[in-house]
């Protein structure tokens, strides 16, 4: 019975000295693939025996290609811990923070990204109109991939960018390093954007090997000139074919028609559900599009309709909107604690229709397997589109918290969720996000992670054009 070749062994770990366990493949306690690090200590090793005749060159040896870097902490938990598999998903390597440029964590926004200028729209993936303060986890470089610059070992000083795991080899044009294999970082891995007004991040999460989540903030003016501010988060559906393009899609074409209708004065309830209904149109066209070829990844799953769930927000200065469709949410966290948050969504799912029809308790349904399954959703194989909408009228300041499972899986109920929330939510937006992005990712993040933070209400002298 033939078996796959096993890796030279190490003594340790070269990233955090761990023992590792006969046959290990990866670190028990940092996740770095001891595979590679075997693989180069023994390549080095058979340099050292090529030159061990030539005693004038051991006092410069360099180290044998430098110990591997241990994989980056967001909030105390190691990107890549190895957890059990999940269905069509993988873990990647955790490059090291010099190898982005970037700073992993997202708490920490002031290492991120150029100086920050209010801008009316932002949408990520999209280059925006104005100078948006928009940052995300992979650094701009020339050529495919991320990487730290010219390799000087290329002729002419080329600029090729290095892995960020292994810093040695160069990055191919599927963004996969040439000589470890592994995959480097996407623009969409880690998003945060910050208008005054409104704010969002999101992230890929600790287990899912993309960000298949999407939003998208902007702000309009209504006719009496006051301003709306405008949150639309999407998730894609995971078990359908191009889900990061359907959200993507999604939260694009709601956010247009939101800034399209509002300004002609629209009542925000009336333009979430046409907003809603455009965003469906735009998911409904990826199933037409035939020339667009499924990720190799997906090559052997069952080839469906794209699809997304969707959940935005319209808050101007006396009422605030909501629309969904699916199982993302929005929570009313007002300033004053001592008065009840809210939960302003009801979800499309089978544990929520199990405790609508009196069939179980809200705890046995989310408990069980099921709950997660959606009824509703965004796309060509949608049973039928029913946008909900529903307005509120709050009678003091707070926050709406917009956002995937991926964050209220961790606070589930109002009461979770506006403990999470910092005390300074509505004057600081985009470090609430930070931090309810961190929430997450410090109790697993075993999902995408996607949140805008939009603080009612919406401030005199915010408003931007149409």
């Amino acid at each position: 019975m033939s078996q796959m070749p096993q890796p030279p062994q190490l003594s340790a770990c070269p990233a955090c000295d761990e023992p590792p366990q006969a046959g290990d493949r990866y670190c028990d306690r940092c996740g770095a693939d001891l595979t590679v690090a075997a693989a180069l200590a023994a390549e080095a090793a058979l340099s050292a025996e090529a030159i061990a005749g030539r005693p004038e060159a051991h006092g410069d040896l360099p180290e044998a290609y430098g110990d591997l870097s241990a994989p980056p902490r967001v909030n105390g938990a190691a990107r890549s811990t190895h957890p059990e598999p999940e269905p069509d998903d993988y873990e990647l390597a955790a490059p090291t923070s010099g190898g982005y440029g970037q700073v992993a964590d997202p708490r920490a926004a002031a290492a991120l990204g150029a100086p920050e200028a209010p801008v009316e729209s932002v949408e990520p993936g999209i280059h925006p109109e104005t100078n948006a303060s928009t940052h995300t986890s992979a650094a701009s470089s020339t050529g495919s991939g991320t990487g730290t610059g010219a390799d000087p070992r290329l002729p002419g000083g080329e600029h090729r960018p290095r892995c960020a795991a292994c810093q040695e080899g160069t990055i191919d044009q599927d963004g996969y390093c040439e000589r470890c294999g592994h995959a480097q970082a996407r623009t969409r891995d880690h998003m945060e954007s910050e208008l005054e007004g409104v704010a969002a991040a999101s992230d890929r999460g600790l287990r899912h090997h993309r960000n298949e989540d999407a939003f998208s903030v902007s702000t309009a003016a209504l006719p009496d000139g006051t301003p709306a501010m405008v949150a639309v988060v999407c998730d894609g559906v995971s078990s359908a074919t191009r889900p990061d393009e359907a959200s993507a899609a999604a939260a694009h074409s709601a956010n247009q028609a939101l800034r399209a209708s509002l300004p002609r004065g629209a009542h925000p309830q009336q333009a979430m559900n046409e907003a809603i209904i455009a965003a469906a149109d735009a998911v409904n066209s990826l199933a037409l599009d035939t020339s667009a070829a499924a990720p190799p990844h997906e090559g052997q799953r069952h080839q469906n309709a794209p699809a997304c769930t969707i959940v935005g927000a319209v808050v101007t200065s006396d009422i605030l909107t909501i629309g969904w469709v699916g199982d993302s949410r929005a929570y009313w966290v007002p300033d004053d604690r001592t008065t009840p948050p809210a939960r302003l969504t009801e979800d499309d799912s089978w544990a929520a229709q199990m405790v609508a029809a009196g069939l179980m308790s809200e705890a046995e349904a989310y408990a069980d397997e099921r709950a997660h399954a959606i009824t509703g959703w965004l796309g060509a194989d949608a049973y039928e589109l029913e946008p909900h909408t529903a307005s509120y009228k709050p009678d003091r300041p707070g926050v709406v918290v917009v956002c995937t499972d991926g964050l209220w899986n961790y606070a589930e109920s109002a009461e979770q969720m506006a403990r999470a929330v910092p005390p300074d939510a509505r004057s600081r937006p985009l470090n609430s996000a930070q931090v309810l992005v961190g929430h997450a990712l410090d109790g697993g993040g075993h999902d995408n992670v996607t949140v805008a933070v939009v603080p009612f209400p919406a401030a005199p002298g915010r408003a931007g054009s149409a």
